[in-house]
């Protein structure tokens, strides 16, 4: 059933079509008195840069609201929606393959061109020939995709078992008021969101494929000042210190899963840093068995698992 991106709160209908398609009117929440979803009047594009800004309100419209059945004006009753939420798993799991196949196939792109060992980095990453050392860059990528997916929905299960049972101690053994977000979760949201929080990550990697950062020639922000504190502070940006590529697919690509997991288990972000710590795991010791045929010495396979956290 589709909910409010604002307060979570369920509702029958998110619009109402009258004579036309592109004739329609946005329903108001019940409880907070806002649009529904004001995403159903937005194109593609607003909604890819709001997910890639990881606004909440987004992923509430795609995961919950996606495919919603609006209002007919001439209808006079409303219909049972209670059936919609099973109509909506087989398109939500055709949705996760495509989607899944397209952004692995980008990330496994994207880590050949920066851990290719062949190709200089002084070359374009476009111009790269080596489709055996691609096709098993993919096949690591897609295993190390797999695993971190099901450790995530394995420790999802244990967490919301375990949100159950702590709340059951709190309250007593009276039922617990689940929250409308909550009543609507399905294991398929899990890869799902998994996938749509990798756009941030991805697309910032995708730039710094294209206009990558000479690592041979030191930066000297402060040459012309005098302070030893303010150079050791600037230094540390520098390129030939920090890793650009790998703080962002570990620490923003972790904070993104974290993010839209959060979204959908609805619980305390103590869990979904646990829930994101099992995936690492799971997903590290994947990279760990694929990084020596995958890089083929051991320099490509270090480099490998230098990488193999999402």
């Amino acid at each position: 059933m589709p909910i409010c991106t604002t307060c979570t709160r369920w509702t029958s209908h998110l619009h109402t079509v009258y004579e036309s398609e592109y004739n329609l009117r946005l329903e108001q929440c019940s409880k907070c008195q806002a649009f529904a979803d004001p995403y159903i009047e937005h194109d593609d594009l607003t909604l890819l840069i709001d997910l890639i800004l990881l606004k909440r309100g987004v992923y509430r419209h795609l995961l919950f609201n996606r495919g919603a059945k609006p209002r007919r004006a001439t209808e006079t009753s409303l219909k049972d929606c209670s059936d919609r939420r099973f109509a909506r798993e087989k398109p939500r799991w055709l949705l996760i393959l495509r989607l899944g196949g397209t952004l692995t196939f980008v990330d496994a792109f994207i880590r050949w061109s920066h851990l290719n060992p062949s190709q200089s980095a002084h070359l374009s990453p476009w111009s790269g020939n080596t489709i055996v050392n691609f096709s098993r860059t993919f096949i690591g990528c897609f295993a190390e995709t797999m695993t971190f997916h099901c450790g995530v929905i394995v420790a999802c299960s244990v967490a919301l078992k375990m949100i159950t049972s702590i709340g059951k101690w709190r309250r007593g053994q009276s039922a617990l008021p689940e929250s409308d977000i909550r009543r609507e979760f399905s294991y398929s949201l899990i890869p799902l969101t998994l996938f749509y929080s990798s756009f941030t990550k991805l697309f910032l990697l995708f730039l710094l494929t294209i206009w990558r950062p000479s690592r041979l020639e030191p930066l000297d922000p402060v040459a012309a000042w005098n302070t030893p504190k303010l150079s050791n502070l600037l230094d540390i940006l520098d390129n030939s210190q920090v890793d650009r590529e790998w703080i962002v697919r570990n620490v923003l690509g972790g904070m993104s899963a974290g993010f839209g997991l959060r979204v959908i288990l609805d619980c305390h972000p103590v869990f979904t840093m646990v829930v994101i710590l099992c995936g690492w795991v799971a997903k590290t010791a994947m990279a760990a068995t694929v990084s020596k045929w995958v890089g083929g010495d051991d320099t490509s396979g270090e480099a490998w698992l230098a990488y193999s956290i999402p």
